[in-house]
């Protein structure tokens, strides 16, 4: 049974790849438009929260669409490991008291879409 869904293997991969991008670009729009709405507006973007907030939405957009998604997957698996270590290890040694759970799961899916590449539906397979 498990053989014959391991020809489904790209289709599922890029469901990921997918999802995982347009919940990462919720992050971005929500630090520039405040949509969804945060609980505390995020203000001034000239700080590390713009550039998290650019790399969310533009980082986001490539892979949604598969376009360089390796290297785009490389420096997002990077960005969101700091992000964890900067932003969330501090207040606390578990991830779940830290908020930091989804920071690690994208730094993993990302490190995961490194390896694997972007599966079906996308732009880099344009020349394949």
């Amino acid at each position: 049974m498990f053989d014959r869904l391991s020809a489904y293997q790209p289709q599922a991969l890029a469901v990921l790849r997918i999802v995982s991008a347009l919940l990462f670009i919720e992050h971005g729009t929500q630090k520039f438009f405040n949509f969804p709405p945060a609980e505390q507006p995020f203000g001034d973007l000239m700080n590390l929260i713009g550039l998290a907030g650019g790399l969310e939405v533009v980082g986001g957009i490539l892979l949604l669409i598969g376009l360089f998604t390796r290297p785009v997957a490389f420096v997002l698996c990077g960005f969101m490991a700091v992000a964890y270590f900067m932003a969330h290890a501090p207040q606390s040694f578990f991830p779940v008291n830290n908020r930091g759970d989804a920071a690690i799961l994208f730094c993993f899916v990302f490190l995961y879409l490194t390896a694997a590449g972007p599966g079906a539906f996308a732009l880099d397979n344009r020349n394949r």
